[in-house]
């Protein structure tokens, strides 16, 4: 989901399996590929957005045997330290090379001009423009209306809230489809927002105690249900919600059905689903193939690009509601919003 802020250190290859199925490439298609991959902040082992990234490029290495450099962002990352470790992918031969996070688009905007015969693919940013460049997007705005829905029939006290990492345009897009989506349940519905940090500082993004302080405020305040859209910081969301005995919504990945978030799953009643993964996967195959299209690539609800997570069971009696609101947004009866 969220912005990738520069890194410091630089993985080596990874060839752990993933999910099973099928490829355009098969077998050892891939075997002489080396996909360098500069991750977000906290890179492998978020339970978020970065591990949504890594299933779609392990299921990559399962099918098609290519390798992997990888390499983990830092907070303390300038723009010279992002644009290094993309040079550093191209210079030692891999390609094609992911940037994961829309914090890499100006350094890519120069290293995909210094090496036009690698493939780049970013995450979250139509920028830069090139023929090598792919830009994998997404309609958070559609997942996040679907979470509103989700967050309007299951609070009682009629009041909500929004938690972002870090106020961006990447993240007000989550803000506006969830509050466009509580409003289509119910306009009469408070919904408070509160962001923990502002740009250039993106720690926003991986601070659970301010995810923590943050939720504690707007539960006293009289939400029942909080969204949080705010990467690692969402542990302290969660952590709020099971004290305040309220509930919360996760984000990008099933974050109820994952191990850091066990002690607190009962709180978690959906998450809203960024299917990185698949954009990954679909990438990937495209350029095993040999017909890896540059530009624009958006994945949405029509093509389980962005979703909702039904783990525990918590939401199984308005599943029904949430999917008709799917299919009208699908149908193009619903345009959700992508500014607050």
């Amino acid at each position: 989901m969220l912005a990738g802020c520069g890194g410091d250190d630089s993985g080596g290859a990874d060839t752990g399996g993933g999910d099973s199925g099928s490829g355009g490439g098969g077998g050892d298609a891939g075997s002489d590929i080396n996909v360098g991959v500069a991750y977000d902040v906290t890179g492998r082992g978020d339970q978020s957005f970065n591990d949504s990234a890594a299933v779609g490029l392990d299921r990559a290495v399962d099918e098609f045997g290519l390798s992997l450099d990888e390499a983990e962002a830092s907070t303390s990352d300038d723009e010279a330290a992002r644009e290094e470790r993309l040079r550093l992918f191209a210079e030692n031969g891999s390609n094609p090379v992911i940037a994961v996070g829309f914090v890499y688009a100006a350094s890519l905007a120069i290293v995909a001009e210094e090496f036009p015969d690698t493939q780049f693919a970013i995450i979250d940013s139509a920028d830069p423009v090139a023929d090598n460049v792919t830009n994998l997007l997404f309609a958070e705005e559609q997942g996040s209306f679907l979470v509103g829905v989700i967050a309007a029939l299951k609070s009682t006290t009629k009041n909500v809230g929004f938690v972002g990492g870090v106020q961006v345009p990447l993240i007000e897009k989550f803000e506006a489809g969830f509050a466009a989506g509580v409003a289509a349940v119910d306009p009469a519905i408070t919904v408070q927002t509160q962001y923990l940090t502002q740009p250039p500082d993106f720690s926003g993004f991986n601070d659970e105690p301010k995810g923590r302080t943050a939720a504690e405020g707007l539960y006293q305040n009289g939400a029942d249900v909080i969204f949080a859209a705010a990467g690692g910081s969402g542990g302290g969301v969660f952590e709020a919600a099971q004290a305040a005995g309220t509930l919360a919504i996760g984000v990008d990945a099933d974050q109820a059905s994952q191990e850091a978030y066990a002690a607190v799953a009962d709180v978690i009643i959906s998450s809203m689903l960024k299917n990185i993964d698949v954009a990954i996967f679909d990438f990937l195959t495209a350029f095993i193939d040999g017909n890896v299209e540059s530009g624009e690539q958006v994945f949405d609800l029509a093509n389980d690009g962005v979703g909702y997570s039904t783990t525990g069971g918590a939401i199984d009696d308005i599943a029904a509601q949430v999917d008709e609101f799917k299919q009208k947004i699908i149908d193009g009866e619903i345009e959700v919003p992508t500014t607050p």
